[in-house]
């Protein structure tokens, strides 16, 4: 077994820093440290728990120039978008220190008793396991809630953003929280089932593939420990006879290429029905060709490399597989010589099931064109997946679309006339293999908390 994780520059090939995993007795002093800060913090007034997330928004934007930098070398990220991913941390973390307190607030229930009240009560540590593709979004959207609920976290992050890891412990460190409110360990993934299985760690919270999903759930359920999973998707947007095609060229383009395509809720899937489908195949493969993709530091390039060669080659090969199935080439679909995980923006259509393109996930900027006979066959085809984290319906007729997106999509997240995203007033999740759970809102504040009933006679 390794003693390091090594972070590689996805853009050049080459080693950026190599971190010395934490050894045992590191973890088990970080264990300890959860337990002594939970039995304070969990009695800390709402009112001081949100003075502690409210100075953490402030040092992420102070030290925001330095974040944005090193999670573009560490894992490719488009510098613009890198400072819109810390933004975005900061005022989750204001909106739960201004909305914690009501969100759990006690709820009065009329019964045969003198008094009958349901209140919130937190639970301990809670151990996040998360990705490296929104390495700042996918921590702070789980601790903000997580942390003014009154627990503490302990973070495992993917092993190629080492560096945002510890960053992150630093920046909460620096803005004055409790010790061991927030802390990093550096291990494989070979070691997150002991700490599952560990009984100081109460839940456990995870953004990641459909198939760490399901171990994670396994170790959790054995330790009949609360889990909240949040996976693959395979969003598929829905073109109406009746959408307006610069609206649909507009979202499809961005939505696919957001975070260089590598996003769970990326726009995947363009179901156009067939009175549609040539105009939008030839305006989206236009749009597709005319991203630029190079330097990530470089504010032009709208597309930086993927995170790391494994998963380009990967990506090819799945676009390869459906070719050979019958799939049509529009554009890209090839590994560009020189150095770093690049990939260019890439449009596949004639996509039947069967083909990688349709039943896979495609983690990268590559966009794929489903024929629909008529809206009743687009939105079979939409929910013809494994998957349900998000979608879109692009159309008009925005109460027909609205009915479909809220009775006849299958998916967490349903959009009308917009690409999916996050937002942290609204609920965020999956079902199917997209996971359970939620983050976010009111339902994500409620996930790690002891939801008492405290009756009075």
């Amino acid at each position: 077994m390794p003693d390091q994780l090594i972070s590689i520059n996805p853009a050049t090939g080459k080693e950026i820093a190599s971190y010395l995993i934490h050894d045992e007795h590191y973890v088990e002093k970080a264990l300890k440290q959860s337990v002594k800060t939970f039995e304070d913090w969990r009695r800390l007034p709402f009112s001081k728990r949100a003075v502690v997330l409210k100075n953490i928004a402030k040092e992420l934007r102070k030290e925001k120039d330095k974040l944005v930098k090193l999670a573009s070398l560490e894992m490719g990220k488009p510098i613009q978008q890198g400072y819109y991913e810390v933004e975005k941390c900061a005022s989750t973390l204001e909106f739960y220190a201004k909305e914690g307190a009501k969100f759990l607030a006690n709820e009065i229930v009329k019964t045969d008793a003198r008094k009958s009240y349901v209140t919130f009560q937190p639970i301990g540590t809670v151990l996040a396991i998360m990705p490296w593709n929104f390495p700042y979004w996918q921590l702070f959207r789980a601790m903000a809630p997580t942390v003014m609920a009154g627990n503490v976290m302990i973070l495992k992050h993917a092993s190629n953003v080492s560096g945002c890891a510890m960053a992150i412990e630093k920046v909460i460190k620096n803005a004055g929280a409790p010790k061991g409110l927030m802390q990093t360990l550096l291990l494989p993934s070979s070691r997150v089932e002991k700490l599952i299985d560990d009984s100081r760690v109460a839940a456990v919270t995870l953004t990641g593939s459909t198939a760490a999903g399901s171990k994670v759930a396994e170790a959790a359920g054995r330790n009949l420990k609360k889990a909240v999973l949040e996976l693959g998707g395979s969003d598929a947007y829905i073109i109406l006879e009746d959408a307006d095609m610069d609206t649909a060229i507009e979202i499809a383009v961005r939505g696919r290429l957001v975070n260089s395509g590598q996003s769970c809720i990326a726009a995947k899937r363009f179901v156009v029905v067939k009175l549609r489908r040539k105009e939008f195949e030839q305006r989206f493969t236009e749009q597709m060709k005319a991203a630029t993709y190079g330097d990530p530091m470089d504010e032009k390039n709208k597309i930086g490399p993927m995170a790391r060669h494994d998963l380009r080659d990967q990506l090819h090969d799945q676009v390869q597989k459906s070719i050979a199935k019958g799939a049509k080439l529009l554009c890209g679909g090839f590994i560009p010589d020189g150095p770093g995980a690049y990939y260019p923006p890439t449009v596949l259509t004639n996509i039947k099931k069967g083909m990688p393109a349709y039943d896979e996930e495609l983690f990268g900027p590559v966009g794929v064109i489903i024929e629909a006979k008529d809206e009743a066959d687009a939105m079979r085809i939409a929910n013809d997946t494994i998957y349900g984290l998000g979608g879109g319906i692009i159309s008009k007729n925005r109460a027909r679309a609205e009915k479909l997106a809220a009775e006849e999509l299958q998916a967490g997240s349903c959009f009308v006339n917009d690409f999916v995203h996050s937002d942290q007033r609204l609920p965020f999740g999956g079902i199917k293999h997209s996971g359970y759970g939620r983050e976010l809102g009111e339902f994500g504040i409620r996930e790690f908390v002891n939801i008492k009933t405290v009756y009075v006679k």
